[in-house]
């Protein structure tokens, strides 16, 4: 069929076979399909939808547009996870280590920041000499020795995926279930794993802010995932605060540092982060169980297994052999460093998550522009957290700033995020849904 005909049919709400749909998207590289018919056939999903199937057919042919790895000789199984973004969510920092120390290979494919949300491979930047794009020997050479790797998306991985995404970001065709989990999949199965669980977010944090549209973004990417051949599971977590203590690049690698090593470990990214190691490890099946799974990835932590994988993960791509003995010398400070007050005192009853994330692009820590430079060194430190009591005079954060101007205009921004009441609040449980 002509491009033409394939959009009139999903125009007119007829279903398209798997191969109408491959014959689309091959037509990507080749040119014999245009952006305005990428654009047209996006808006015609957005009001006429894809079933399952077709978003299993979507998946699958954006995933073969290009390299599709292997991993031969590995013994192990080929895992990873994949969250839907949020504020100080640097889970796979510590995530990936873990799992590399509990047996696992892990080949994390990861991206940048977007929005309000932060982004892992701008978190890592911040580490000097990291490579994010490393060469495939080096990036496959990590995996195998060291069991973990977290890097970006190259070209040669799912490109039809992303010369369909930069037409949808132009053309209001992101907010479509269905394309937004052929987007995620198409790379992840890409990665040739045997395993994959997703973080899936919900609050006012999240892209997903509502509790049942998140839930329906897990069940699709669950069953689409699944009906593609690759074993997943979600968890539904909350981002209705920011999940640890500190929000921005070079102030989460810090927080991460210090939650592998022992030295601080905020209760909420505990909570996630061991339930999702929990999770990952049972579907690989590496544990028997969850129950199983959560004190193996106990024991990397406390053992200092998952500090030393990551270590080595960083030297192994490029960073300082001693990043984490000479956390201080290797990462970037900001000049100013100052705490912003409440103004008044209370228990802190409410959080606008999105805020905290615009506060850390008002600094720098984040892009206005896809052509922006982030600065690795801004950023909030020490968040007060859903049921903490705050005095008038104690701070709700502090703030990293380059300058004074970007402190105050942040300062506004965390104020305004946070609501003070007089009662004590039940922040509730981080993790409040498992599809899979």
């Amino acid at each position: 069929m002509l491009p033409q005909e394939i959009i009139a049919k999903k125009r007119d709400g007829r279903s398209l076979t798997p191969d109408e749909i491959k014959t689309f998207v091959a037509g990507f590289a080749d040119d014999t399909v245009g952006d305005a018919q990428i654009a047209a056939f996006a808006m015609a999903v957005i009001f006429r939808g894809l079933d399952n199937a077709e978003t299993v057919a979507l998946t699958e042919a954006m995933r073969d547009s290009g390299e599709v790895m292997a991993w031969p000789g590995l013994d192990r199984p080929v895992i990873d996870k994949h969250s839907t973004g949020g504020i100080g969510d640097n889970v796979s920092l510590m995530l990936a280590p873990i799992l590399a120390a509990c047996g696992a290979a892990v080949p994390m494919i990861s991206g940048r920041g977007l929005g309000h949300t932060g982004g892992t491979l701008d978190k890592l930047e911040s580490i000097p000499g990291y490579s994010i794009i490393p060469d495939p020997g080096t990036f496959r050479r990590t995996v195998a020795d060291v069991g973990c790797a977290i890097v970006g998306q190259t070209a040669r991985l799912a490109p039809a995926d992303g010369k369909f995404y930069r037409v949808r970001d132009v053309t209001a065709t992101v907010e479509s279930v269905p394309l937004i989990v052929a987007s995620i999949l198409s790379k992840k199965l890409a990665e040739g794993l045997s395993a994959l669980t997703l973080d899936v977010k919900t609050g006012s944090g999240a892209f997903m802010a509502e509790e049942s549209a998140a839930r329906d973004l897990a069940e699709t990417l669950v069953a689409v995932a699944n009906g593609a051949g690759l074993k997943t599971s979600a968890l539904i977590t909350r981002m209705d605060q920011a999940l640890a203590s500190s929000a921005g690049n070079a102030v989460e690698v810090r927080n991460a540092v210090d939650f592998l090593t022992g030295t601080h470990r905020d209760a909420r990214l505990e909570t996630v982060t061991l339930m999702l190691a929990a999770e990952m490890l049972a579907l690989s099946g590496l544990a028997e169980d969850g129950v199983a799974g959560k004190a193996m990835a106990r024991r990397a932590l406390d053992t200092g297994a998952a500090a030393e994988r990551f270590g080595q993960m960083v030297a192994a791509l490029g960073g300082p052999a001693e990043l984490i003995e000479r956390l201080d010398a290797h990462l970037p400070h900001a000049p100013l460093i100052r705490p912003v007050t409440a103004g008044a005192s209370g228990v802190v009853s409410a959080v606008d998550a999105k805020a905290l994330g615009l506060a850390v692009v008002e600094l720098g820590g984040g892009r206005r522009l896809p052509q922006d430079a982030i600065d690795h060194a801004v950023g909030l430190t020490k968040l007060a957290a859903i049921g903490q009591t705050i005095a008038e005079d104690e701070p709700l954060a502090m703030i990293h700033a380059r300058d004074e101007t970007g402190f105050q205009r942040a300062a506004t921004r965390l104020r305004a995020a946070y609501r003070l009441g007089e009662t004590a609040v039940d922040a509730g449980e981080p993790v409040i849904g498992r599809i899979g």
